[in-house]
């Protein structure tokens, strides 16, 4: 069986019990614990930058790998699934999302980033499944250097680093900026996208419904004309 044969008898299992699932699924699990280490690291909500928050980045860490990881595994053993196109996403803003509110309720990132970041990520998958319908928003260039940069950011700010090296603050808050640019670039992006995708859908639609409509006048000629013409066979023998 060739790699491509894979991947479709893959996307077309309906199990859900394979590795790559089950690190998708472990990377969802591990939000919570890693929301309850940054609590236990700040009593009062400020923070102390103590074993609890470092406990809380290598949870991070681990969910991030795993998130490559799977991706992996699942294209290179024809293991993708309908299930993990979905909750794949899901887990990936949950971690993010997680981790930007609560930077942002220890007082450590301004609120209008992780508002900016959350309103285009969500805006942005309702948007794909309202386009659905009419065609597949493929992902860009854009999106994943958008994900790579933003996972970076949030990591910079987990570390405690006014603890390690006050000047690094100042260091993650420019990428963490570059990341809501990319952010806000993209999400545009993907719009004039959407609105492409939704336009040919709609374009094909007509094109379709006039092609029917076309093919049914011409079943109907085609009977008329049946019926009116005359039986040859009358008179033979």
């Amino acid at each position: 069986m060739t790699s491509t044969e894979a991947t479709a008898a893959g996307s077309n299992s309906s199990g859900i019990w394979n590795l790559p699932n089950i690190l998708t699924m472990l990377r969802i699990v591990l939000v919570p614990f890693f929301v309850w280490f940054l609590l236990a690291d700040a009593p009062g909500l400020s923070s102390e930058s103590g074993p609890w928050r470092w406990a809380a980045v290598a949870a991070f860490a681990v969910a991030i790998y795993t998130d490559k990881l799977d991706g992996d595994i699942a294209r290179s053993r024809g293991l993708v699934t309908d299930f993990g196109k979905i909750a794949d996403p899901i887990a990936d803003k949950l971690l993010t999302g997680s981790a930007l509110v609560m930077l942002s309720v220890l007082n450590e990132l301004p609120w209008w980033i992780t508002l900016v970041i959350l309103v285009r990520e969500w805006g942005i998958t309702a948007l794909r499944f309202f386009v659905i319908r009419y065609g597949v928003i493929p992902a860009s260039r854009g999106g994943k250097l958008k994900t790579v940069v933003q996972t970076a950011a949030i990591f910079l700010y987990l570390l405690p680093l006014s603890a390690i090296a006050p000047w690094l603050v100042w260091v993650a808050l420019a990428v963490m900026l570059v990341a809501v640019l990319i952010t806000v670039w993209t999400g545009v992006e993907y719009v004039i996208e959407a609105l492409k995708v939704r336009s040919q859908g709609l374009r094909r639609r007509a094109e379709e419904q006039q092609m029917a409509e076309e093919e049914h006048r011409a079943g109907d000629q085609h009977m008329a004309e049946e019926e009116h013409r005359p039986d040859t066979r009358e008179g033979e023998a």
